[in-house]
């Protein structure tokens, strides 16, 4: 397949498919944008794509549900796929598989070209301003509406030594200010801390659309000093075009759909939240957090704003703050010489649990090791990884289940993961956002995690096969069944 560009070539993707819905009613984005937003995650339906949204410039668009599961028959995974550049067919292993080999390879520095798509409108001054744009409200309760879901936030240390692309909520206060979530240890606090350290705002661009790619990889925890911008290039095989900001000295993607450019407060001087959160309950607290002054707004013609809805599971938070978590996971723990086939966050989980599947031949590549020793070897790992305070429970199963498959998973985790024993805990840095912490913990943000053994015992320890179609019957009485099962 060709490889998608921008938003607008992931929409044609999505259309072949039938898995985008256009709504050409008037729609109020108060609450109602929402409202339907959220519908179609919990029902799976076709992304919506929004053309009449009440109190927006006319051709303004707003898409939903832009990389939650796709409605297409038989591919789950297809939006996440066809977003990273894969097949619509795509695999969960395959697509976390993708993340990983672009995590071990060069990468691809981006270019830097004279203009682009995101030119084609330029506001400066009291023009760039968010009255004009779709800024929903999204939720019951939200302090405000929520310009950012889906976009991403560029900026660059003061001495231009590395240069950060993150995803992190920011709630709209008024047409020219926002504030949004600036939290240790995640790379925008490091780069913001270095400016306030210095007294200066940190300049920022805020970019929504483009490739579909980037939102998912601007939340990917990649390793201190990577710059996403180079994995992305090595995801997609090519550079990214990028173009110089109107206000900042800063780059963006070309064929971004919006640019939102200014300055970020050195003081916390923003009342941010409360927002419905992917743990799927309605945040009630608020936090103190900088602001962001708007300078400037540079757009497409007829530009489509992407927009998440967080919640109940499945939305974009689980999808994309999930994959991207378990591929870097991977990538670390091979590192460590460990024998992992692969990783997984169980979206429907809320993004509470990992699953870590040991290659079926470990105890040849480790021998002499038992289960606690491996478990212990990747808690150890999981645990030194600045990813580890999103990580409140890690089982550790054999490669034997697909992770992505719920109703094997459940199985498998009711049949081995003990009732009291075989677990490893820790007490360390917790994300308050996590709901399984008690309010104290959240409040201190340290709390307990836990990593469980739930590999099973070898042949010698008496280990059973699997009494299933998959295991349990021979290839050939197999195929057998299934060359005739329409019959």
């Amino acid at each position: 397949m060709s490889r998608l560009k921008d938003l607008r070539d992931y929409l044609g993707a999505l259309e072949e498919l039938g898995d985008v819905r256009t709504v050409d009613r008037t729609v109020d984005p108060h609450l109602e944008v929402g409202a339907i937003i959220r519908r179609c995650y919990e029902t799976v339906a076709p992304a919506p794509l929004f053309t009449d949204i009440k109190g927006t410039a006319p051709g303004y668009r707003l898409l939903g549900a832009p990389g939650a599961l796709s409605s297409a028959p038989g591919r789950p995974l297809a939006r996440i796929a066809l977003s990273l550049g894969l097949d619509a067919t795509a695999s969960a292993r395959e697509i976390v598989e993708a993340l990983v080999d672009a995590r071990n390879s060069e990468p691809i520095e981006p270019v830097v070209v004279d203009s682009g798509p995101c030119k084609q409108n330029i506001l400066l001054g009291e023009d760039a301003s968010l009255d004009r744009f779709p800024t929903p409200l999204l939720h019951e309760g939200d302090g405000g509406p929520y310009v950012n879901t889906w976009g991403t936030i560029v900026a660059r240390t003061p001495d231009g030594s590395f240069t950060n692309w993150s995803i992190a909520r920011i709630m709209m206060i008024d047409g020219k200010h926002m504030t949004g979530l600036v939290m240790h240890p995640q790379h925008i606090a490091y780069v913001w801390q270095q400016w306030a350290d210095r007294g200066e705002p940190m300049p920022f661009a805020l970019v929504q659309g483009g490739n579909p790619a980037l939102p998912f990889i601007s939340g990917m925890p990649l390793a201190d000093g990577v710059e996403e911008a180079g994995y992305l290039g090595a995801l997609l095989g090519e550079p990214m075009e990028l173009v110089q900001c109107e206000t900042v000295d800063l780059q963006v993607p070309a064929n971004a759909e919006i640019v939102i450019e200014g300055h970020l407060s050195v003081e916390r001087t923003g009342v941010e939240g409360p927002m419905g959160e992917f743990s799927g309950y309605a945040q009630h607290g608020t936090s103190p957090q900088p602001v962001y002054t708007i300078e400037a707004i540079t757009h497409r013609d007829d530009p489509i704003w992407p927009a998440v809805v967080e919640g109940e599971p499945v939305d974009e938070y689980h999808t994309a703050t999930g994959l991207t978590l378990a591929a870097e996971l991977v990538a670390v723990l091979r590192a460590a010489g460990l024998p992992i086939a692969s990783a997984w966050e169980p979206f429907e989980a809320a993004s509470h649990m990992l699953v870590v599947s040991v290659a079926s031949d470990w105890r040849d590549k480790l021998p002499g090791v038992s289960t606690e020793e491996l478990t212990q070897r990747i808690a150890d790992v999981v645990s030194a990884h600045r990813i580890a305070f999103h990580i409140p429970r890690t089982f550790v199963l054999d490669d034997d289940v697909d992770a992505s498959n719920t109703a094997e998973l459940m199985w498998a985790l009711a049949t081995r993961v003990h009732p009291t024993g075989r677990r490893i805990v820790t007490e360390g840095l917790v994300l308050p956002l996590l709901r399984v912490y008690t309010a104290e913990e959240r409040k201190k943000v340290t709390g307990p995690r836990v990593t469980y053994d739930a590999l099973l015992p070898s042949v010698e320890e008496g280990r059973e096969d699997r009494s299933s179609f998959r295991f349990i019957y021979p290839q050939e009485v197999q195929q057998r069944v299934l060359e005739h099962w329409n019959d």
